[in-house]
């Protein structure tokens, strides 16, 4: 693993694609919306949830290599041009990852 301790901004692609959806029915054309969560999670918060609702042991080792000098610590996105448009997450991002799991997990 890389940077465990960079903090970003996850959204559930289901999310995602309303909120696409919701602009292109009431969005102004030309102007920037975030499609975002606007919460930020750490990735190690991310991937001990994956851990704790799988059925491996699993061992994290970080790689140097995978660290970016150029990384920014923090992203975490600002939808509120999006909100009021009436979108917000609906999501919850454990469940997101439970989906993810168990999507893996219908292929083996």
């Amino acid at each position: 693993m890389g940077n465990l301790e960079a903090v970003r901004d996850f959204v559930d692609v289901r999310d995602a694609v309303k909120a696409m959806w919701l602009l292109a029915e009431k969005g102004t054309p030309g102007q920037a919306y975030n499609i975002c969560s606007g919460k930020g999670w750490r990735v190690k918060e991310i991937l001990d949830m994956l851990i704790s609702i799988s059925s491996q042991h699993v061992e994290i080792e970080q790689d140097p290599s995978r660290m970016r000098p150029s990384d920014k610590q923090s992203l975490i996105g600002d939808c509120s041009m999006l909100n009021g448009l009436g979108w917000n997450t609906s999501i919850p991002i454990e469940k997101t990852l439970a989906d993810i799991l168990d999507y893996w997990r219908s292929w083996s």
